[in-house]
């Protein structure tokens, strides 16, 4: 859906690209909302029916758009499908965290393959279907979205998992507030990332054709990006068990970052290649370990709430990548744009080091 939205509000529909912008940014809002609820959900009522109803209300808006898809139901139905998603989102990975036949490390990182693999299959079919109508799309869509649904009543009706975790708790203070400014340091991280991210979707295809490399030529970076980790991730992994949860995010972030460093220079469509292949490895590291981490510090009891907060972050982040990259840009250039994330993502990293640093000290000391 993503890179559909723009294309064709403004090709299609004939509106300008700062209401596309615009109908993304609420969308992405909406997205939020459903992550937090999402995870609440699951947490205090019924996390079986809470999926079902993410899913279906997704469902229902893609389904009216294969009949309704002019200017504004296309925008409308747009609020419900990233409410749905975002909800759906946070209920799956609180599912995920809750499986105990394998490690949780394992399972965010199967989550993330398929995820890229859902992102790979999903753009192709988008810019081979769009040339047959708008239709026929949304008509394709609303089929995965029903098997979704279908997989969602058959296979999710599972116990999970509330009991009081085992682990030792300081009497005098709930255990959010004992891990609670962790973990909004890990989202700050997440935040940065993904509004780094959100820049090759939105920035760098402009930056591109300014230097006379064809659109076609930045859609296969995708295809290079997906590929990768497809088939790397797996080794990744075998890699990843060797290491702290914390060690892999940290390596991962910071070669991420390193790679907005280099497109400063980027000036020809092989070191834009380059560039992809180091921002994915960074990414084929740093990401999926997040939730694994999150999860880690997480009780039964607050594992929806603090899933929520992981994907609220990442969807803000999304939604302000677009926003802050065209503001920079309007008082400054590429530069100043691609070194500001790359200053972003090290600055929240090394927070994040130190609040670490200062819990494990901390739960030392406690054990003394």
């Amino acid at each position: 859906m993503w890179p559909l939205v723009t294309v064709y509000l403004h090709n299609y529909l004939h509106k300008s690209l700062t209401l596309a912008g615009m109908v993304l940014l609420a969308m992405s809002c909406f997205m939020m909302l459903g992550n937090f609820l999402g995870g609440y959900l699951f947490d205090h009522w019924s996390p079986y029916k809470a999926t079902i109803i993410s899913a279906l209300i997704s469902t229902s808006a893609i389904f009216t758009l294969v009949f309704f898809h002019g200017w504004p139901m296309f925008g409308i139905m747009l609020l419900f499908v990233g409410f749905g998603d975002g909800a759906c989102m946070t209920l799956l990975n609180s599912y995920a965290a809750s499986i105990k036949t394998r490690s949780t490390r394992a399972i965010f990182n199967i989550l993330y393959i398929g995820q890229n693999v859902g992102i790979v299959i999903g753009t192709l079919m988008v810019g081979f279907l769009l040339k047959h109508g708008v239709t026929v799309v949304f008509g394709v869509t609303s089929i995965f979205y029903a098997a979704l649904v279908l997989i969602t009543i058959l296979e999710f009706r599972v116990n999970v998992d509330r009991r009081v975790s085992g682990k030792p708790v300081k009497p005098g203070a709930p255990v959010e507030t004992k891990v609670g400014g962790m973990i909004l340091a890990i989202c700050g991280v997440v935040l940065s990332v993904y509004l780094a991210y959100a820049l090759w979707e939105s920035v760098i295809p402009v930056h591109m054709t300014n230097l006379n490399i064809p659109f076609e030529n930045y859609s296969l970076l995708w295809t290079l990006n997906g590929l990768m980790i497809v088939i790397g991730q797996p080794f990744v992994n075998r890699i990843g068990t060797h290491f702290k949860l914390s060690t892999q995010t940290y390596v991962g972030v910071t070669i991420f970052a390193a790679s907005f460093l280099w497109l400063i220079f980027a000036r020809d469509y092989t070191a834009f290649v380059l560039v992809m292949i180091v921002t994915t490895i960074g990414e084929m590291i740093g990401f999926p370990g997040i939730p694994a981490w999150i999860d880690s510090l997480s009780t039964p009891q607050t594992r929806g709430k603090f899933q929520g907060l992981y994907n609220l972050f990442m969807s803000c982040g999304r939604a302000l990548g677009p926003l802050i990259g065209g503001i920079v840009l309007d008082y400054a250039s590429y530069r100043e744009l691609f070194s500001f994330a790359a200053g972003l993502i090290i600055a929240f990293a090394i927070i994040l080091w130190v609040m670490n640093r200062l819990r494990m000290h901390k739960s030392q000391a406690d054990l003394g």
